[in-house]
């Protein structure tokens, strides 16, 4: 898999999920390998994608298209400055990847010194399974990482306020090489909160 980031403030809220609804329906479907995308708003007006392509290739050859192209500068018309891309290879799965039936998106941006522990303790079944007897408000996640180590976790959540309830519970105990690290992924990390995200499939 392949997953495309993307992020940029914009007020124009309406105007853009309009905007990406509209690809949906229009381009999507005619979009070699597209998977899906999710996305949201910020309190503080950011806006985040995360878009699912089968592989690099054929994400690049959907953005060299015309239409797409077209696409993208109605959008960067929109927005309040400047948008960041991030472009990942390197995809891991926790629990299917989260659902598009998801009432809250947490995306979460780190960097860790070696990204395979990382991706290991989110496909290890031990852990997961822990995790979701602890959590079960969790539907799954994404993991992107970027070859400098800097990583893209997208959380789906069956609501808000589950999610709230569920930060406050304790924790069962864990190794202490799975705690080891989640300290070093959430050291720095930045929280973008999607409360009200939206989704697309193909």
């Amino acid at each position: 898999m392949f997953i495309q980031i993307m992020q940029g403030r914009c007020t124009r809220q309406d105007e853009l999920r309009a905007l990406a609804e509209g690809w949906a329906e229009e381009l999507g479907p005619r979009s070699e390998g597209w998977l899906g995308s999710t996305f949201g708003f910020t309190d503080d007006d950011m806006f985040v994608g995360v878009v699912r392509f089968t592989d690099r290739a054929a994400a690049m050859h959907n953005s060299e298209r015309p239409e797409q192209a077209s696409w993208a500068s109605r959008m960067t018309a929109l927005m309040d400055g400047p948008i960041e891309f991030h472009d990942c290879d390197d995809v891991t799965l926790m629990m299917d990847g989260g659902s598009d039936a998801a009432g809250f998106v947490q995306v979460i941006r780190g960097r860790v010194a070696d990204p395979s522990r990382l991706k290991a303790m989110l496909t290890d079944e031990s852990s997961t399974r822990m995790l979701h007897q602890a959590r079960p408000e969790i539907l799954g996640a994404t993991l992107a990482v970027e070859e400098d180590g800097t990583f893209t976790e997208t959380i789906a959540f069956t609501s808000e306020a589950a999610a709230r309830e569920g930060e406050q519970r304790a924790m069962p105990e864990m190794p202490d090489d799975i705690r080891a690290t989640l300290e070093e992924a959430m050291a720095g990390a930045r929280f973008y909160d999607l409360h009200h995200p939206w989704f697309h499939s193909h």
